[in-house]
């Protein structure tokens, strides 16, 4: 039974797709508390501008890495399995995300060996128990952020993805890849900040903790953007590879068959 379900060629797919899919999510969730500057990482001076009245450069958190090719695989998923392929993973990414850090909550709750905190004091880490917290311990609103905007933006995507290929068919594969995920980039830029931050600011604010103003949630939020902007547009003659070979391993006569089945799915 298990062999002839892995054998089916369709099921396979959504498995390869739907793995790549959850795990790209979680690593993004997971290293997305970092922030970088992309201006030093690539080797140039940062920038300084001016942006609804405050002083930016490009930082970014390490989870915009590969969150525009979550959103890829989720058109690649759409064109094949429909928006309900793309809703079922969806909801549950964002059940294994919850899990997740649940699991990372309890574990940081475990009383640590003695050896364990100054195990990488000669690395320059006197306490390791301080900096795994640090590391996995994100806050309730920035996790909480960070699902409504994920799971928000998904549903935009697909229902976007669905409105071009149905007016313009089999063409344009660049215009439904990236317009839907243009659009839902956008959303997510902002839902996450809005909440994680303006809000979770003073909800959570202890005296002399930074209270985020409107005016730099949405500066921030448009320098996200415009990175993210930038790289769907770059990835898309990705998405044109990822057609040919997957056109490749289904046969052009399955591939058809999945497509055409897709657009019933609402």
């Amino acid at each position: 039974m298990i062999h002839n379900i892995i054998k089916d060629k369709s099921t396979r797919l959504f498995i390869i797709l739907g793995g790549f899919f959850i795990a790209n999510a979680l690593i993004a969730e997971i290293i997305g508390v970092k922030i970088f500057s992309l201006e030093k990482t690539i080797g140039i001076t940062p920038l300084d501008f001016k942006l609804f009245g405050n002083d930016l450069s490009v930082n970014l958190t390490a989870g915009v890495l590969l969150w525009p090719v979550v959103f890829i695989m989720t058109d690649i998923i759409n064109e094949y399995y429909g928006p309900k392929g793309v809703r079922f993973l969806s909801f549950l990414t964002a059940g294994l995300i919850a899990f997740a850090f649940v699991v990372f909550y309890g574990a940081m709750h475990l009383t640590p060996a003695d050896f364990f905190i100054t195990s990488k004091k000669g690395s320059g880490v006197p306490d390791m128990e301080k900096a795994y917290e640090s590391v996995l311990g994100q806050g309730g609103n920035i996790i909480l952020g960070s699902l409504v905007a994920f799971v928000f933006s998904q549903l935009i995507d697909v229902f976007v993805f669905h409105k071009i290929k149905k007016a313009t068919g089999e063409k344009a594969i660049w215009l439904r890849a990236t317009g839907s995920t243009l659009i839902s980039q956008f959303i997510d830029s902002f839902v996450v900040l809005f909440i994680a931050f303006y809000v979770g600011s003073r909800i959570n604010n202890a005296e002399g903790d930074f209270v985020w103003p409107l005016s730099l949630v949405i500066a921030v939020g448009v320098v996200n953007y415009i990175y993210k902007f930038v790289i769907a547009l770059i990835l898309t003659p990705v998405i044109y590879l990822v057609h040919v070979l997957i056109e490749r391993f289904l046969g052009q006569g399955l591939a058809a068959q999945m497509k055409a089945a897709a657009m019933t799915r609402e």
